[in-house]
């Protein structure tokens, strides 16, 4: 299958360092974005002896060959003619319906391509991006490619928060209806994907950490500056914070679903027993025995969580229930106590103030009578 990534090189230019020499202007436009690289000839023979060593065949199309008597700097009829046949050599490759050459790391590295397929699909980055999993995520070193998968990780993230809204509108529809079932599977495959989503978004976010760190001295000296390499720590640490906030929401829609669904269990059973009762009442006639042709007990309204079990296993399951309610009266017996602990200790505190206060009102009484007497002492003297 040919390739659908898009190469040419529409301009050369001449650099005079070291020597005077061509250099060739290549475009590439992948799916996610586009990027120029600027090689030399002899980059381009370095590329066609290792495409024939790992290939184990020559490539498609010839290289143009190297002019000894010319030089491409002071030829430019020269220069446009190997700048074109390098092109048809570049794009022979690409869209040879062999991948063989496309699938090397030499081509890959040549046009700084990420691995592993990058130029052999129409998917090409988005494929690196979604085939790694939680276990083998590759650091991100490249820069542009970095932006890229950050692109990705707001994507899973957006998808992730969709999702949880889907999951939520379809719990508050069910309040309202009473098609449990359907609801409580849409909900749950809502919640699958945005875990999906989660966990590769978790993915990105490692890729992205150790590809800053990887590759923080080389970008800062070469392409990106310190104000860069903080704005894109940044954003990793947004994103986290970003997934780490959508997997608590998940959480808590989680355990507001399993609370609801044990709510509505109980009312289900409640109700189940009232209306076999009243069933039963009707059919005894009075005498105790039921009427009913079948011979059987007259069921409740099914739920999720007791349409696939027997009699036993609802028995089970109510006396789990009753479990769970004892547990939460000795949650509110402790609390109930503490709070009586409380009270106790603030009557002894009260005891106490009081204790205080009147001694206090016995030292003024006293300081109040010698000031009397004093005062009296001090009329006579007058």
């Amino acid at each position: 299958m040919s390739s659908q990534v898009e190469i040419s090189i529409p301009t050369t230019s001449t650099a005079a360092n070291p020597k005077p020499h061509t250099i060739y202007n290549i475009t590439l436009r992948l799916p996610l974005r586009s990027f120029t690289l600027q090689k030399r000839y002899s980059d381009f023979t370095a590329l066609h002896s290792n495409l024939t060593t790992s290939a184990t065949l020559l490539p498609p199309c010839p290289l143009p060959p190297k002019s000894w008597l010319t030089s491409t700097t002071t030829s430019p009829t020269l220069a446009e003619s190997r700048r074109i046949g390098l092109e048809t050599y570049l794009r022979a490759i690409n869209t040879s319906l062999d991948p063989r050459w496309r699938n090397t790391s030499a081509w890959r590295t040549f046009l700084n391509l990420p691995a592993p397929h990058s130029s052999s699909s129409s998917n090409s980055t988005r494929g690196t991006l979604h085939n790694n999993n939680t276990s083998d995520a590759q650091p991100i070193t490249d820069p542009i490619l970095w932006l890229d998968v950050h692109r990705e990780l707001k994507s899973q993230l957006h998808s992730a928060r969709q999702q949880l809204t889907s999951r939520e509108q379809e719990a508050a529809a069910s309040t309202y209806t009473t098609t449990t079932s359907h609801s409580a599977q849409a909900q749950h495959e809502h919640s699958a994907l945005a875990k999906k989503s989660l966990v590769r978004a978790g993915t990105l976010i490692s890729a992205l950490e150790h590809g800053l760190k990887a590759s923080q001295d080389s970008w800062s000296s070469e392409k990106l500056g310190e104000g860069e390499v903080r704005r894109r720590r940044d954003l990793v640490s947004a994103a986290r914070k970003e997934k780490e906030g959508l997997e608590g929401l998940m959480v808590t829609m989680a355990a507001k679903g399993r609370a609801d669904a044990a709510v509505r269990d109980k009312q289900a059973l409640l109700e189940g027993d009232a209306g076999a009762g009243k069933n039963g009442a009707r059919g005894t006639g009075g005498r105790g025995r039921p009427t009913t042709t079948t011979g059987r007990r007259v069921l409740g309204k099914e739920t999720e969580r007791t349409r696939e079990l027997d009699n036993q296993g609802v028995v089970q399951l109510q006396q789990e229930m009753m479990r769970e309610q004892d547990e939460d009266v000795l949650a509110l017996a402790k609390a109930v106590r503490r709070q009586r602990e409380l009270g106790v200790a603030i009557q002894e505190e009260l005891e106490v103030q009081n204790e205080l206060l009147g001694m206090l009102g016995e030292d003024v009484d006293r300081v109040g009578g010698k000031i009397d007497v004093a005062s009296k002492r001090v009329d006579k003297i007058s």
